[in-house]
This record gives C-alpha cells, structure tokens and sequence, in this order.
C-alpha cells in the first residue's frame, strides 16, 4: 500500500476529531460510544486549539489524496501524562487501514522528530487489551505503571 507520512497542516486540524474518536479503543462485542463522546473535557485536551500550543506536532498518513491516520503529541494533562518535558502521545488509524504498518511508520517518524525537539521522552496510556500495545513495546517504549485496566508507557530518548 502506497502512503506517504507529512505534517498535518493548520487547515487541516478539524480531521484530528475523527482519529481522537477512532483512538477510542473498543474491545470486541462493546458498542461504540457516540461520536459526540469527543467532546468530554478529558478528550478535548488532545485536540481544543491544535497546534496554538509549543510542542503540538501532528503528522499524517496520506493514502490516495486522503488522510488515514494520524499521531500527534502535546504537552497536555492526559491519561499518559507523566511529566511536563514529555509530550504524550496520541494515534489512530482508519480502521480499514490498520495492520498494514502504517501505525509503525507514523510512530518511528514522530519519535524521530520529537527526539530532535529537545524533549527527554514520550508518554502514552493504552489500554492492557489494546493490540497497539505491542507495537509500542517493539518500538521501545516501555511500562512505568500498571494499572487496573491501561499502562503508563514512555520511550525515554536519554536511553537510546
């Protein structure tokens, strides 16, 4: 599958409300929740004024002229916040795009180009029966704190 990875632009941040809602993990049999979730207050600090923020960065994945996914990182008082000198960390896909490595790209370049920020690491929470658990183990991050249902997951650059 050909795709190409790019910064999202400024115009473009009203798709980031499709991939926070698609970055909802659902396990198999739940109903989704409505779309309108994203607007809770504890979803809109991924999203409320992208881009206005030092340390907002958001990259895509394009697939013929149409964004498939997305990650992007800010700092941000989140699920995986850990410290205010690491961005947490967020990514979603179109479901008819996952597992066909595009995830692993979007994260191998966000990594690449937060390491070149300054910052000492990356934060993210992902729920324990989440398939994209294991893609953030194979890509180095690693468990800081187990909780009932997520993990608290950094890649520290300072051990790289």
């Amino acid at each position: 599958m050909n795709y190409t990875i790019r910064e999202l632009s400024i115009d473009e941040r009203d798709v980031l409300e499709t991939f926070l809602y698609q970055a909802i993990f659902i396990p198999e049999g739940i109903t989704p929740p409505p779309f309108d979730i994203i607007k809770q207050p504890e979803l809109q600090v991924y999203i409320k004024g992208f881009g206005e923020q030092d340390g907002d960065i958001c990259l895509v994945a394009e697939c013929d002229s149409k964004i498939v996914g997305a990650v992007w990182v800010r700092i941000m008082n989140d699920y995986g916040h850990v410290s205010n000198d690491m961005p947490s960390l967020a990514i979603s896909l179109l479901p008819e795009y996952r597992g066909k490595g595009i995830g692993t790209a979007l994260m191998q370049s966000m990594i690449k180009m937060v390491s070149q920020q300054g910052y000492k690491g990356i934060s993210l929470s992902v729920q324990k029966q989440n398939y994209a658990a294991k893609m953030y183990r194979k890509l180095g991050f690693n468990t800081i704190e187990n909780k009932d249902e997520e993990l608290i997951m950094v890649y520290n650059f300072n051990n790289k």
